[in-house]
């Protein structure tokens, strides 16, 4: 009998011919999340499981899908699985690493540049024809160039944005769990630096990691004012990183002069308060979404899914306890 795998949001289609080459596929081409009964009923004679960020996979879901032997992940981040539930019950859960690092570092910069240099502002100003003429004082930004860059969370993806940096002339700090090896440090032109000091000495400060109860409210009122006035706030992580509600707070104050945010707090709700400001760039979640690397992502997942269904150990296996459990 062959092997079901539901796939619980939209995918390209190479990839459910990919999936369909070796099992039997149900798939959502409406996109919309489903709800946690809505997933546990078409998954509950599942053997495998290709899910997004939006799904939460937990004790109470796995119970419901008996066969379920793997859940594939379409995202590095995996905050979504309950990593011990699944290990507990022997599913296999992965993710889909190294495939979104330069996309994401691209748009890293994205928001860096635009909130430097208020992109969106200035739209906005033209659109409203509110553009009279040329103004010496017009819509001044900060430089980026020869700025100091701050990293907090150096892994493959602050890595890459650490390389960018060289072609603006930025020396970098960094603060990671672990300090890299002395010539990673100086081809990346870094220096490893504790938080505190990060923060007060760093132009633009860029957030690359992960979310867990470790990293919850990572930078809060009390981060944000050892920066400095002139600095920029980059929120490339995840939700929850940043305590919204204070970074709000910061730029009404002009305690920071700008951010730019792809992730928020309780997405896709957030709060409102956002839009009230001008100094922010605001973006829905998108910095891996390129169309190239949103299909690799997806392929990957669909790569993992189908080692385990053949009896493979999978290439991004996140809880190895679970394997041959």
């Amino acid at each position: 009998m062959a092997h079901k795998v539901v796939v619980t949001r939209e995918v390209f289609d190479d990839v459910l011919e990919r999936l369909r080459a070796g099992a039997t596929v149900v798939d959502n081409p409406s996109d919309r999340p489903l709800a946690p009964d809505e997933l546990a009923v078409l998954a509950a004679d599942a053997d495998a499981l290709v899910c997004a960020l939006t799904d939460r996979i937990d004790e109470s879901l796995l119970a419901r899908c008996p066969k379920l032997k793997v859940v594939a992940n379409i995202a590095v981040g995996y905050n979504n699985i309950d990593l011990a539930a699944c290990t507990a019950r022997g599913v296999m859960a992965t993710n889909t690493p190294g495939v979104l690092d330069e996309t994401t570092a691209d748009f890293a910069w994205a928001l860096m540049l635009g909130a430097a240099r208020r992109v969106t502002e200035a739209e906005r100003y033209l659109r409203e024809g509110r553009w009279t003429g040329w103004q010496l004082k017009q819509l001044l930004g900060v430089d980026v160039h020869h700025a100091t860059l701050g990293i907090i969370g150096m892994g493959r993806i602050g890595q890459a944005i650490a390389r960018r940096a060289q072609g603006f002339s930025m020396p970098v700090l960094y603060c990671n769990r672990s300090r890299l090896d002395a010539a990673t440090e100086r081809g990346l032109n870094a220096r490893w630096v504790a938080r505190d000091e990060l923060l007060a000495a760093a132009d633009f400060v860029v957030l690359m990691v992960p979310y867990s109860p470790a990293t919850h409210h990572l930078i809060g009122a009390a981060e944000l004012a050892r920066m400095k006035p002139t600095a920029v706030l980059v929120n490339t992580a995840r939700g929850g990183v940043v305590d919204d509600r204070a970074l709000i707070e910061a730029l009404r104050q002009r305690t920071i002069a700008a951010a730019g945010i792809d992730v928020f707090e309780g997405e896709p709700a957030f709060d409102r308060g956002f839009l009230a400001l001008d100094n922010v760039v605001l973006a829905p979640h998108i910095a891996s979404s390129s169309t190239a690397t949103r299909r690799g992502m997806a392929m990957l997942a669909a790569r993992n899914a189908l080692c385990v269904l053949s009896g493979e150990r999978p290439p991004n296996l996140l809880n190895p306890d679970a394997w041959k459990s």
